[in-house]
């Protein structure tokens, strides 16, 4: 079936997205995630992806692969920016065209922003496939004393 659901992250048992976050594999991309993710974590992880929503009518989703959790992202406001995040299970690593492109076309088609940024750790090493989706190097930014680099892609139709 392969079939790919976006609902509020608030849909999703706390276990699970503890189990996620505190995966070895998924805390080694993630510089913000080095000490951990504790349940007062949880809590306040998921108050300020509520607010997002709440304050700019956007906001990160939860992703169902086929009724299964497999993992976080979406679009998220950064620093005036709509910014792509996507947070998956390894066992679900191999969705994430697939879920970018749903994420494009509603953020392009339905949202009508004009651009999506991403920002990756310096250590990640596959800034490459973003930019063989179109994505172009485009700054800098530090988030609580990490350093990013951001890619932006701009849409097509603007």
């Amino acid at each position: 079936m392969n079939e790919i659901k976006l609902v509020h992250l608030n849909n999703i048992e706390e276990k699970k997205l503890l189990n996620l976050m505190n995966h070895e594999m998924v805390g080694k991309l993630m510089p913000l995630l080095k000490n951990g993710f504790s349940k007062e974590d949880c809590k306040i992880f998921l108050q300020a992806k509520q607010e997002l929503w709440n304050k700019h009518g956007f906001g990160p989703w939860a992703f169902l692969i086929n009724e299964e959790f497999a993992g976080w992202g979406g679009l998220q406001p950064e620093n005036g920016e709509a910014d792509f995040a996507l947070v998956l299970h390894p066992d679900f690593w191999g969705w994430g065209f697939k879920i970018f492109n749903k994420i494009r076309n509603l953020a392009f088609e339905e949202m009508n922003i004009s651009s999506i940024t991403i920002l990756f750790p310096p250590s990640r090493t596959n800034i490459k496939a973003a930019t063989k989706f179109g994505f172009i190097k485009d700054g800098e930014l530090d988030i609580l004393g990490e350093k990013f680099i951001r890619l932006r892609l701009n849409n097509p139709s603007i």
